[in-house]
């Protein structure tokens, strides 16, 4: 959408970056729905290739591995819909699970 767009006509990082981690909670939540999930870190930045406006993407969130207190998910955002899929950015996206204070608990 225009309003994601840079003025150059690219998307933002920032805003795929937002919609990476959105999804990964989500994932995340769905994964464990007892749980309270705050997001701890991406591990790698790297913008693959530009996105213009109206293209649509397609976010795929995998579980990679649990810990007693996290959970890490990899993340594909490629091109969707009709065109040929292009990957665009990759990460491992992990949260930890919190109680309302914000320490760390187990995950259940």
């Amino acid at each position: 959408m225009p309003g994601d767009l840079n003025q150059y006509g690219f998307l933002f990082g920032g805003r795929m970056l937002s919609w990476v981690d959105e999804a990964c909670w989500i994932a995340a939540s769905l994964d464990y729905p007892n749980s309270r999930f705050v997001t701890v870190g991406m591990d790698h930045v790297e913008f693959r290739h530009g996105v213009e406006e109206g293209v649509i993407l397609e976010i795929d969130c995998n579980k990679m591995k649990q810990g007693h207190t996290s959970v890490s998910y990899q993340v594909e955002v490629s091109r969707g819909g009709n065109e040929e899929k292009s990957l665009i950015f990759s990460t491992c996206v992990s949260f930890v699970n919190v109680d309302q204070n914000g320490v760390k608990l187990a995950i259940s």
